[in-house]
């Protein structure tokens, strides 16, 4: 008799441990991008999020899990519309760029106004995640926008790309560069002009005369092949830039069991480290792949890259002060973001909080 209720005992357990179907409750999440997969920071959203949520949720025993729906690629909305998308709800997860939102996400693009603070892509991601976690305002312009962040993307840092060598700033004297509006002020201090463009173009407007050369990331740079029409590669290396990445909408956010939550907040981060090493990697592979394609490689000297550096025009003031006037925390936000690149145990090219 006791044998058999230790065996039926047994049995129950048995069964409770290897059917658990029926106990399995599905959320149904959808997540999307305006851009393809083939983008660093795009391609995470599914090699991460998507594809490790469920083995997640499964191994801490959880009762959820999710049943995704993918619009990656621009199939639910373009460009301008990330942060929209994910406060609406239109997409109730999906990548958002800071970069298209200067008004509503400054303090998101505070790396914009904060060039040469530091070289390392994952110092950088963990920088801007332990901001967003610690500083109440960074929190306060997610939820201003209905959003709960996860983690942020990066990009690499930008060179020149010109059609003659640069070995010192003297050399871009009269030279048209093109590039993001957002560089402009980098230029400042020498004797060039930025021409503002977007990518797709730079290559017809190097072979026209439109520019001279380009400020631009490797990543972007190999695949128009921009190398070809501007074969001078000089590496001055403005360091990584953050600009947006993973966002929940609030209103969905808030329905989501512990479990979910716990889950896509540890994927949030992973997220951000997978962006750094694809990035790292596919910067490497670009430069090597333009220096076998014929490009000539070469990094801006030291004593030059300080002094492009130092006679740069204090960005990172005018956007402390452009921001303060809209009400925004922005000199707490500009020396909490420089302490903790120190913290990080990197060393800035530029004081950027010095006289704050």
């Amino acid at each position: 008799m006791f044998h058999h209720l230790k065996y039926t005992a047994a049995a129950v357990v048995f069964g409770a441990l290897t059917f658990p179907a029926s106990a399995v409750e599905t959320i149904n999440l959808t997540i999307a991008s305006s851009h393809p997969l083939t983008i660093p920071w795009v391609g995470p959203l599914k090699t991460i999020v998507v594809d490790k949520s469920n083995a997640r949720l499964e191994a801490m025993g959880s009762e959820y899990r999710i049943n995704w729906t993918e619009a990656f690629g621009g199939s639910l909305y373009g460009f301008n519309d990330t942060l929209e998308a994910v406060s609406d709800g239109l997409t109730d997860i999906g990548w958002i760029g800071s970069l298209f939102e200067p008004a509503k996400l400054p303090l998101q693009n505070i790396m914009y106004s904060t060039p040469f603070a530091t070289s390392d892509v994952n110092k950088t991601v963990a920088v801007m995640n332990a901001l967003n976690q610690k500083s109440e305002a960074m929190k306060a312009e997610w939820e201003a926008n209905n959003v709960v962040f996860l983690g942020v993307c990066v990009s690499d840092g930008y060179h020149l790309f010109t059609k003659k060598p640069i070995t010192k700033l003297e050399d871009l004297d009269g030279l048209k560069i093109l590039g993001a509006a957002s560089a402009a002020p980098w230029l400042a201090g020498t004797n060039a002009t930025l021409v503002a463009t977007g990518l797709p173009a730079q290559y017809s407007q190097l072979q026209t005369g439109v520019g001279d050369g380009s400020l631009l990331i490797a990543t972007g740079a190999w695949p128009l092949k921009i190398h070809e029409v501007a074969p001078y590669v000089t590496l001055v290396d403005t360091g990584p830039l953050t600009f947006g990445g993973l966002g929940v909408n609030k209103d969905k956010w808030e329905t989501l069991p512990d479990d979910v939550k716990k889950v896509l907040t540890e994927l949030g981060a992973e997220y951000s480290l997978e962006n750094a090493r694809l990035i790292g990697e596919r910067a490497a592979a670009a430069l090597t792949q333009m220096k076998d394609a014929g490009a000539t490689i070469a990094a801006l000297p030291p004593e030059e890259r300080k002094k492009f550096i130092d006679t740069m025009p204090n960005v990172a003031l005018t956007w402390v002060e452009t921001n303060e006037k809209g009400g925004v925390p922005a000199r707490q936000i500009m020396k909490d973001f420089m302490a903790e690149i120190r913290a990080q145990g990197d060393t800035p090219g530029r004081d950027w909080d010095a006289g704050l």
